[in-house]
């Protein structure tokens, strides 16, 4: 910072802001002044942003901004020169007019410049205007920072004049806006600026007068007790539910909710501590999952696990938004608050398992799935039926399949997801599990909401897998043949989330040896999305609505399947594979073989060639005809000829065999005679006969460069 710059603090109090958007909040109001301010040219060089953000209040401060813009040079076209001069080089009313429309009446008309548009002569005033002042630019700023924000709900309140009424995402209390130590004169929200801040709501007594910008985050952690930057916060939080987790000897674990939770709680408090709360070993008993949902999304306390077992021990960690020197009341308060719910837990688990599983089914007959595809429970026997036919095209035990896929949403009808919606699946698994049921049932149903399946899949994970193809089957089918396919970002059923999922599941049948990459099947996409088709009947979805599903959908995947596979490749040997549309299980593999060919220094010239190929193979008005070998009289086409003959075999091996990059590699071996063929043969000789042979002859090559994937796609 320069002797012509200052620090600039920009501080909004308010009430408590909404916790999980509160770090969106800041970051959007302090890009939001800095972006106006850098527009109006008020920001030296290497001006550095900070952005604060608690439960009451959004700040920014940037570290070198002036007092006013340098001058701008400015270009006004005004009007054509014969308009805004008369015969004797006058200005006309219309040209002074225009003058000082454009704030510009100081202006000498006999200075003002004649260029051309490119049409004919006009006249432009030229010269420099005054930069910005930091009062006007702020004032911008803020309006357009407020404006901006990606607020969730906009709050309407009234102001203390009780007339004005003005909206927000919470009521704003203060105003603080300060360029090195001076007030700047803005307002917002009915607040006038001033220094004055409020510090922790209850660790805090009476007003902080902030000093300068650059003491702000100072003062208001030693006076205010408040940490203002949400990075720092978050920081200490974390720093600290370590240090307690190790003294305990237990980890916080490491599922994503645990840094959902440290977002959240940061945005909670404004000066974080943590302490230690118990519960009664003997709820335990229940499923860990329960404890530890209710935990976390009721009272947001960070449950402790054992390091060695993974399981859930009887102790939790408190962020307290209070220091005290004996927290003995924060902790007993919160353990009594937090043993009520573990209590109901408890009692909606034993309570649902006095019912078997398989007796809450019919229930389902009165759960609605959508008005236009029934009930869950009619859309449980659609996904049955799917299940057995899976199990069929893979030898698996249909029965296990089917008991899998009517259990899978019995549980919608229990105590405890009906308090719990997250925990769908899992208790039905555990419900499953006490009544008997086979152990692949019991992991179908604990598996079935899983986004994708990410480990292979062997015999004792079949029925998982079958379940989770059946029943996303069913939803891509149902809801697109219903109309509701996802449009935009818009996805409210998730069926790229199910595409995803279904992708999943091929890959992972491969990698576990059901689904061998030298076979086209037993299971296909095609045979899954009939099956799904199949399910429903004339009243819900019409047969032409289902063909134009199956055919959408069946697109649908392998898009999706392209964009995930364009990030970790390249994406024209991606859009090669993918245009042949193969085998679901076997994209994977070509797409790794097709990148593999194209460092082949033989690929580009027999990716253009392919593509020539294809060009031509286009103007065979009569169709393609037998190749007969006796007219194959130039030796360029003769030895292509026996090219392809001797490659072919090979080849096709290899692709048999599901060896596609020694397929791709065999083909490379073409690529002098196919470039000879080029080089010396006209393809569509005057003789019709002579073109007609020499189409059939390159509908072969075409065949031999096209097994693995459409090569033309990786041509230049």
């Amino acid at each position: 910072m320069n002797a012509s710059t200052r620090p600039l603090l920009v501080e909004l109090l308010t009430e408590e802001l909404p916790p999980k958007a509160l770090r969106k909040l800041g970051l959007s109001f302090a890009e939001g002044v800095r972006a106006t301010l850098a527009a109006r040219g008020l920001l030296a060089e290497g001006c550095a942003v900070q952005p604060y953000a608690t439960p009451r209040r959004l700040a920014v401060r940037l570290s070198a901004v002036l007092a006013q813009a340098p001058d701008q040079e400015y270009a006004e076209k005004l009007m054509p020169v014969k308009i805004g001069l008369d015969a004797d080089g006058k200005p006309t009313p219309a040209l002074l007019k225009k003058l000082a429309a454009k704030g510009l009446e100081h202006v000498d008309a006999a200075t003002l410049a004649r260029e051309s548009d490119g049409k004919q002569d006009v006249l432009v005033a030229r010269g420099k205007a005054p930069g910005a002042a930091l009062a006007a630019g702020l004032q911008e700023a803020i309006d357009a920072a407020i404006a901006g924000l990606p607020i969730p709900k906009v709050m309407s309140y009234q102001l203390a004049d009780g007339q004005t009424t003005v909206k927000f995402v919470r009521p704003a209390h203060r105003l603080v806006a300060l360029f090195g130590a001076d007030i700047v004169p803005v307002a917002t929200l009915g607040l006038i600026a001033g220094r004055k801040t409020l510090g922790h709501r209850f660790m805090s007594q009476g007003d902080i007068a902030i000093a300068d910008a650059d003491s702000y985050a100072t003062q208001l952690l030693e006076q205010g007790h408040v940490i203002a930057a949400f990075d720092d916060r978050r920081a200490d939080i974390q720093r600290q539910l370590d240090a307690h987790a190790a003294r305990l000897g237990a980890t916080l674990g490491d599922d994503p909710e645990v840094t959902a939770l440290l977002d959240e709680v940061t945005a909670l408090v404004e000066h974080p501590t943590v302490y230690e709360g118990e519960f009664e070993e003997q709820f335990l008993d229940v499923p860990q999952e329960c404890l530890i949902l209710t935990m976390r999304l009721n009272q947001k306390y960070f449950p402790l696990f054992s390091p060695a077992t993974g399981k859930l021990t009887h102790r939790f960690l408190i962020v307290s938004n209070m220091q005290v020197a004996n927290p003995v009341n924060i902790v007993e308060g919160n353990q009594r608050v937090v043993r009520p719910r573990l209590a109901d837990a408890q009692f909606f688990f034993d309570t649902d398992r006095k019912t078997p599983l398989a007796a809450r089914v019919e229930q389902l007959g009165s759960i609605v799935y959508h008005n236009k595809l029934g009930s869950q429970l009619q859309r449980v026997e659609r996904v049955r039926a799917i299940a057995r036919g899976i199990a069929a095209a893979l030898g698996a035990d249909a029965q296990r399949a089917d008991r899998a896929a009517m259990l899978a949403k019995a549980d919608l009808g229990t105590n405890m997801v009906g308090e719990f919606p997250e925990l769908q699946g899992i208790m039905g698994a555990y419900y499953a599990q006490a009544d008997g049921e086979p152990e692949d049932v019991v992991t179908a149903l604990r598996g079935q909401y899983r986004n994708r399946m990410d480990a292979p899949v062997d015999a004792a994970g079949l029925t998982a897998a079958i379940l989770f193809i059946a029943e996303r089957a069913e939803t891509l089918v149902g809801i697109w043949g219903i109309g509701l396919a996802p449009t935009g970002e818009r996805d409210p059923y998730g069926l790229r989330r199910a595409a995803l999922g279904l992708i999943s599941a091929f890959e992972q049948l491969a990698a576990g040896g059901l689904l061998k990459i030298s076979e086209n099947g037993p299971l296909t996409l095609a045979g899954v999305l009939d099956l799904a088709a199949a399910t429903f009947d004339a009243g819900q979805i019409t047969p032409a609505e289902l063909k134009s599903a199956v055919a959408e959908v069946s697109a649908f995947i392998y898009e999706r399947y392209r964009n995930q596979l364009a990030a970790d490749f390249d994406r024209a040997a991606v859009d090669a594979v993918i245009a042949l549309t193969p085998p679901l299980h076997q994209v994977s593999a070509r797409v790794r073989a097709v990148t593999a060919f194209s460092a082949l220094p033989e690929a580009a010239s027999l990716a253009a060639a392919n593509k020539r190929v294809g060009n031509l193979l286009k103007k065979a008005e009569d169709g393609i005809a037998a190749l007969d070998p006796a007219r194959l009289t130039e030796p360029a086409e003769q030895a292509l000829a026996k090219a392809i003959a001797d490659l072919s075999p090979r080849a096709q091996a290899q692709f048999d065999a599901g060896d596609f990059a020694a397929s791709l590699s065999t083909l490379a071996q073409a690529r002098e005679p196919v470039d000879a063929f080029f080089a010396d043969v006209m393809v569509m000789a005057d003789d019709p006969a002579v073109r007609a042979n020499r189409l059939a002859l390159l509908a072969q090559l075409h065949g031999l460069m096209n097994k693995v994937a459409d090569i033309s796609r990786l041509a230049q």
